[in-house]
């Protein structure tokens, strides 16, 4: 008759989870092969500060530079995707995947927004770019906004839609961001269950980010938004997350620096950041700067709005347009077009979570 002692039980489980967690690090490495070879750099490339950055530089040379900077699990393809047809005949659009994302490698001191806007400008110098409208979407916002407070050489004008640029009640962000960063743990986590458990999460969390306005069916298969599943870029991503309060904390008194023209859009149903900590704040902060609320949109202005954010950036460059009306328009005609229950999406922003 076999005997289990508590000891046999022990090595028992122990092997039981060694060979599961082996697993799971085997179907993270095979699936993030399919996620990278399913989406492959559709850029060049840069070497900037000893960091490899991949960026897409298109449209007539002559034009006016306008640099696209992406948000927090995010890539160039997100960026690109409604900026091209909008812009893409009258202005020279750059779009550069920040360090760590993308295809961009993550090199050495990128971990805060500011940081990563250092070597953007630097990227901007050596793409021959003298002046550049600066457009940040979400954290790219905050990227933007510490170029526009330590760069203005480079800043012909800023514009940021759904920004995060404040420091919120809670200072945290969702519990996998601070669970990634844990020694050892964070890094067995990144490698096995965050890219699975991501993959089947990723379509209803995403179209939460829209709510309450509707997701483009293509959206996933266009933009590449499950690159940041992979266990290189969950980890950047979840290093900007969370130290995107510390640097808010620190850059928000220094935005009443900021010299270049701006403008500010935002959706009345933000489920992801608070409009009223950020962008009305930035609003309030900024000298001069135009603030556009638009009712019946949520976190994603730069494709629901593209309309009014092209606009914008005509405005900036020169060629004023009526933002308002167009604000108005647009709000009116996403009315009738809305993503569905908000009962499945997260309540509009409290003072628990900052999401991106």
């Amino acid at each position: 008759m076999l005997r289990f002692t508590v000891l046999d039980a022990t090595l028992f489980i122990a092997s039981v989870l060694a060979v599961l967690l082996v697993a799971a690090a085997v179907a993270t490495a095979v699936l993030a092969t399919r996620i990278d070879r399913r989406f492959p750099a559709e850029g060049k490339f840069i070497t900037v500060n000893g960091t490899r950055l991949h960026y897409v530089d298109e449209g007539p040379r002559t034009a006016m530079p306008v640099l696209l900077i992406h948000g927090a699990s995010s890539n160039i393809r997100d960026m690109l995707g409604p900026m091209r047809q909008q812009l893409g005949q009258r202005y020279r659009l750059i779009a550069i995947d920040r360090p760590g994302h993308g295809w961009s490698e993550r090199g050495t001191n990128h971990n805060s927004p500011d940081a990563q806007a250092r070597t953007l400008a630097d990227a901007l110098g050596a793409l021959g770019v003298d002046k550049a409208i600066i457009y940040g979407h979400s954290f790219g916002a905050a990227v933007a906004t510490a170029l526009a407070v330590e760069r203005p050489d480079k800043v012909a004008g800023l514009l940021v839609a759904a920004p995060a640029t404040h420091p919120w009640p809670s200072g945290t962000t969702n519990w996998y961001n601070h669970f990634a960063r844990l020694p050892f743990v964070g890094w067995l986590f990144t490698r096995t269950i965050a890219l699975p458990a991501g993959l089947q999460r990723l379509p209803a969390a995403t179209a939460c980010v829209f709510s309450p306005n509707r997701m483009p069916d293509d959206y996933l298969a266009r933009t590449g938004v499950e690159l940041v599943l992979v266990p290189r870029r969950f980890m950047a991503n979840s290093i900007d997350l969370t130290g995107l309060h510390g640097h808010t904390t620190a850059f928000a008194p220094r935005y009443a620096g900021i010299t270049a023209p701006t403008i500010i859009i935002a959706g009345e149903h933000d489920n992801v950041v608070s409009k009223d900590i950020h962008a009305v704040s930035l609003a309030k902060a900024v000298p001069g700067a135009q603030l556009f609320l638009v009712p019946n949109i949520g976190h994603k202005p730069d494709y629901v709005l593209a309309d009014l954010v092209a606009a914008a950036i005509d405005t900036l460059a020169g060629t004023p347009r009526d933002l308002a009306a167009i604000a108005k328009t647009m709000a009116d005609v996403v009315a009738a077009d809305r993503f569905g229950p908000l009962e499945a999406c997260p309540p509009p922003y409290n003072a628990n979570a900052v999401q991106a």
